[in-house]
C-alpha cells in the first residue's frame, strides 16, 4: 500500500500514512486531498480547499504591477529650464515603467499656431533617450494637444 507524509488543513505534519486514510481524513473535513511534492520520498499531501488554492494562485499571478499613466503638462511659451524639467520628469515616469501623457494646453488665440506645440513636442521626443516608444503620437483635441510615451517594452 502506498503511504504519503500528510499535512493537516491547519499546516500541521500528520506523519507517514496510508493513502486511503489520508483521503478519509480529508472527506471528514470536507477537504480536498493534494499532493504538493511528488518528487517527496513518500510523496507530502496536504489537506485544502483546491478550489480556493486555485484561486489564490490565479490571483498571484495575475497581481504584476499596473501600468499608470502620468500626465505632465505644458504650454506653448515653456522656458527650456521648464521644458527641461519637464522632460526629466517624464524620463523617471518611463524608468518607473508608467506611462508619461504629455498635455499641451492653449489659451486664448495661442490655437492659431498648433505648430508651435508640435515642434515643442518633437524636441520632448528628441531629448529623451531611446528607450520609450510613442505610443500615441501628438493630436490635436480641441484647445489641447496629446501624446503617449510608453517605456520599451523589455
Amino acid at each position: 500500500m502506498r503511504e504519503v507524509r500528510l499535512i493537516d488543513d491547519e499546516g500541521k505534519q500528520v506523519g507517514v500514512t496510508p493513502i486511503l486514510e489520508a483521503l478519509k481524513l480529508a472527506r471528514e473535513r470536507g477537504y480536498d486531498l493534494v499532493e504538493v511534492a511528488p518528487n517527496a520520498v513518500p510523496p507530502v499531501c496536504r489537506i485544502m480547499d483546491y478550489g480556493k488554492y486555485k484561486y489564490q494562485m490565479s490571483k498571484k499571478h495575475t497581481a504584476r504591477k499596473t501600468v499608470d499613466v502620468k500626465e505632465v503638462k505644458i504650454r506653448p511659451q515653456i522656458t527650456d529650464h521648464d521644458l527641461h524639467l519637464k522632460i526629466k520628469n517624464i524620463r523617471r515616469f518611463l524608468d518607473d515603467g508608467d506611462k508619461a501623457k504629455v498635455t499641451m494646453f492653449f489659451r486664448g488665440r495661442e490655437i492659431i499656431r498648433p505648430e508651435i506645440g508640435m515642434k515643442l513636442f518633437e524636441k520632448v521626443v528628441e531629448s529623451l533617450s531611446g528607450k520609450f516608444q510613442v505610443e500615441q503620437q501628438p493630436k490635436q483635441e480641441g484647445k489641447s494637444i496629446t501624446m503617449v510615451i510608453a517605456p520599451s517594452s523589455k
